[in-house]
């Protein structure tokens, strides 16, 4: 009698589809999005959303297309770059959790806000850590089980400052950096570790009323709206490129203090749509603007 034969079965690898969003930014020209699009249709992925923008000024072509499908994202952005214009920038993300380490001074209800939605993971990212420059926000932050860092700037140069946080922040290797009331100015030592990584949420409609203080400066106009406004930080006083602002209505019966009470809100709203954009990898800079898709 014959042995039963042996079966030998090939394994079978299965790669799962991925959702990843391609960013273009290039000098314009006529085809651009036919080149673009037929490499993705060479490649079997499917659009799921897009939108275009130029940008008739610099004369500059903004594209963000979300596709699904199965790519090695290297290879794709190499095929991208090679069909489109010199000083092109292309950049292929995909769907992973972004990083976050939040800087803090005193002030709580910008904090307090981000670290609700991160236990409620409203967003694609999480809180790896809170600094401070003072401890008060430790306890609070550590009720919502996220690491609070104390680095003390008493009788430290800026400079020693900024590399005993920077020594902090490398570790967790974050995506972005959030200034939430985070009241010192950072030097271009410090910002340049993180350009146009580093959002900040500023107490006023800006440009107006820039630097300290910009209720009491609100106050002494006469201004009828205050605002707050989240922007990447440069090493120009507030005056990154913008990517949220709001406003709400004041008049004569309030005082300079008033003001900054009413502020909170709108500093708390401001500052989470413009994460939220900014997560999605909604937001492309535009020189000192942005280009929102």
């Amino acid at each position: 009698m014959r042995p039963a034969p042996v079966l030998r079965f090939s394994p079978i690898i299965y790669f799962m589809a991925k959702v990843l969003t391609i960013l273009v930014d290039s000098p314009d020209e006529k085809g651009l999005i036919y080149k673009i699009t037929g490499i993705l249709y060479n490649r079997s992925l499917n659009i799921v959303k897009n939108r275009e923008f130029v940008d008739s000024d610099s004369n500059r072509f903004f594209m963000r297309t979300e596709v699904e499908g199965v790519v090695d994202e290297c290879l794709l952005e190499e095929e991208l770059t090679s069909v489109l214009p010199d000083q092109s920038k292309i950049k292929v993300v995909s769907d992973r959790r972004k990083k976050l380490v939040i800087l803090v001074t005193k002030e709580n209800h910008c904090l307090g806000d981000l670290l609700v939605r991160n236990h409620f993971k409203e967003w694609n990212a999480d809180i790896l850590a809170v600094i401070g420059n003072y401890d008060v926000l430790k306890s609070f932050t550590e009720k919502f089980n996220v690491p609070f860092h104390f680095v003390d700037a008493t009788n430290m140069s800026r400079d020693m400052h900024e590399q005993a946080m920077l020594k902090i922040i490398d570790g967790y290797a974050p995506d972005y950096l959030v200034l939430a009331k985070y009241m010192r100015v950072l030097t271009p030592e410090f910002v340049k570790n993180y350009e146009e990584r580093i959002i900040n949420i500023h107490h006023s409609f800006l440009p107006a009323f820039i630097g300290g203080h910009p209720y009491r400066q609100a106050y002494l106009r006469g201004v009828k709206i205050i605002g707050a406004t989240a922007h990447f930080v440069n090493n120009s006083l507030d005056e990154g490129p913008i990517i949220c602002q709001n406003v709400i209505p004041v008049d004569h019966s309030q005082n300079a203090s008033d003001m900054a009470r009413a502020g909170k809100d709108i500093e708390k709203i401001v500052l989470a749509q413009s994460l939220k954009m900014v997560l999605e990898d909604r937001v492309m800079l535009s020189g000192n603007k942005t280009v929102i898709l």
